[in-house]
């Protein structure tokens, strides 16, 4: 339980919180606990007086003709009754229970005790609407074997009431300074304690917007250093993710630069003087390809930054991944007709069970896109050698795999280049093939996003030309 509630958690607030409440919670049972100790402590004198004056009327006690006498002097009489603040009662009955001296209605002691012969022993009793601490003796008589007389005095408990709260008094006033002094120490305590906190959030805060360097974990307290390393951690990666942007948009200026120059040239070749409707065609000829390729780079560009804009946002159901790459392949083929390519797909049908997964399908059919647009422009291909173009679904429902090819009778990729067809604008040497360079690395972000890998290989090992194919593995266990 706390006894300080904040809307904001506090961790200055929350230790004082955790080493208040306890001492606050504790300090009331003190006083209870002090309070039963003190009642037995007072008790304690009181009872040896009570013990004392048992014996003493014990004394008084004689057998003459055998008949019990008790005889109370009255000076005895006097000091006995002489207390300001507690009533004392005696009683004494001789060896019949025949009322000898005192009070004649008092309460005699239990009659399941067992009998002490000489032994003063206590109680707690009521007589006459008081509470009272009994002291009692049960009083052999002389021959020895007769029967035993009872002395009893009794007296109230007001003196023990006042001498217990003059022991609350002495042990709980000092409390009262102690406890806000303890207060104010462990304010103070923690105030010091938490002040390299403080000064790690000075420096944090001295920084300059772009110094993304480490924060030292020498300077704070072992408990606050891992936390730190946590900081450090993301700065290295906000450091890459910014290094990243910035490559990023440099080679995105760079790639649109080509486009829009021959968008530039084109134009001003078509406004020279003299120029015949033939060159006028082919300029604007070359500006509408141009236009097409800076348009594909763009749409290209706000698809990879679609793909890397993270999983969190990303809305997943279920998926029929053969499904969906059957339609990528019926949207592709006029393309491929046009290149004389022969597209086709193989593998598991729609609506297969083993084929499903949890996915984004927009997502997934711009994966099989980008894979199958890069097929295509890769695959060289004429009405006497057309080439070949495969996309294939396998599902393996034991292993809790699905697996999406797309393999084609290009030129293939070096191996030395597989890994680095990934980056995006880099583009294989040696061919002269129109692209953007981003193709590959949007497939490669949406399929880490699904967690997938995407692998290379030659389709015919060793033959020429030995082809590509890009596997994409869909490990449903780990997804």
């Amino acid at each position: 339980m706390k006894l300080f509630q904040r809307e904001q958690r506090s961790l200055f607030g929350e230790i004082l919180d955790w080493m208040l409440t306890p001492l606050l919670l504790l300090w009331p049972i003190s006083l209870v606990l002090t309070w039963l100790v003190a009642q037995n402590i007072a008790g304690k004198p009181f009872d040896r007086t009570l013990e004392y004056n048992v014996n003493a009327l014990a004394q008084l006690l004689v057998v003459r003709d055998q008949q019990v006498q008790f005889s109370l002097p009255l000076p005895a009489r006097k000091l006995l009754g002489a207390d300001d603040a507690d009533m004392v009662f005696y009683q004494v009955l001789g060896a019949r229970g025949e009322y000898l001296s005192g009070e004649r209605d008092f309460p005699a002691p239990s009659e399941d005790e067992v009998v002490q012969p000489g032994k003063v022993s206590l109680r707690d009793d009521r007589h006459a609407g008081q509470d009272l601490r009994v002291a009692y003796m049960w009083v052999p008589l002389e021959p020895p074997g007769s029967q035993l007389a009872l002395v009893q005095v009794a007296e109230t408990l007001d003196k023990r009431s006042i001498l217990a709260a003059e022991i609350i008094k002495g042990v709980m006033l000092p409390q009262f300074v102690t406890l806000p002094l303890a207060v104010l120490l462990v304010w103070l305590a923690l105030v010091q304690a938490i002040k390299p906190l403080n000064r790690l959030e000075e420096r944090i805060r001295a920084r300059r917007p772009d110094d993304l360097s480490p924060l030292d974990t020498q300077t704070v307290p072992l408990e606050v250093a891992p936390l730190v390393a946590s900081v450090n951690d993301l700065l290295l990666r906000l450091k890459d993710s910014i290094g990243t942007q910035k490559r990023f948009l440099a080679d995105a200026a760079h790639q649109l630069k080509t486009p829009l120059a021959g968008l530039r040239m084109q134009a001003d070749l078509a406004q020279r003087e003299g120029t015949s409707t033939e060159e006028l065609k082919q300029s604007l000829r070359q500006i509408g390809r141009a236009s097409i390729r800076a348009t594909h780079t763009v749409n290209q560009l706000l698809a990879l930054a679609r793909a890397e804009a993270g999983t969190a946002a990303m809305q997943r159901q279920p998926c029929d991944l053969a499904r969906l790459t059957m339609e990528v392949v019926q949207d592709c083929v006029p393309r491929a007709m046009d290149k004389h390519i022969d597209l086709g797909y193989e593998g598991a049908g729609a609506g297969t069970p083993a084929a499903t997964l949890d996915a984004n399908p927009t997502l997934l059919k711009e994966l099989v896109r980008n894979l199958l647009d890069n097929a295509i422009n890769y695959t060289p291909s004429s009405v006497e050698r057309p080439g070949v173009i495969t996309a294939r679904v396998l599902a393996d429902p034991f292993g809790n795999v699905i697996v999406l090819q797309v393999e084609d009778s290009g030129p293939g990729i070096a191996a030395a280049e597989r890994e680095l067809v990934f980056q995006p604008f880099y583009r294989a040497l040696g061919n002269d093939v129109d692209g953007s360079g981003l193709g590959l690395p949007i497939a490669q972000e949406i399929a880490l996003q699904h967690g997938a890998h995407i692998t290379v290989e030659d389709t015919r090992p060793g033959q020429k030309p030995p082809g590509a194919r890009f596997t994409v593995r869909f490990d449903l266990g780990h997804a």
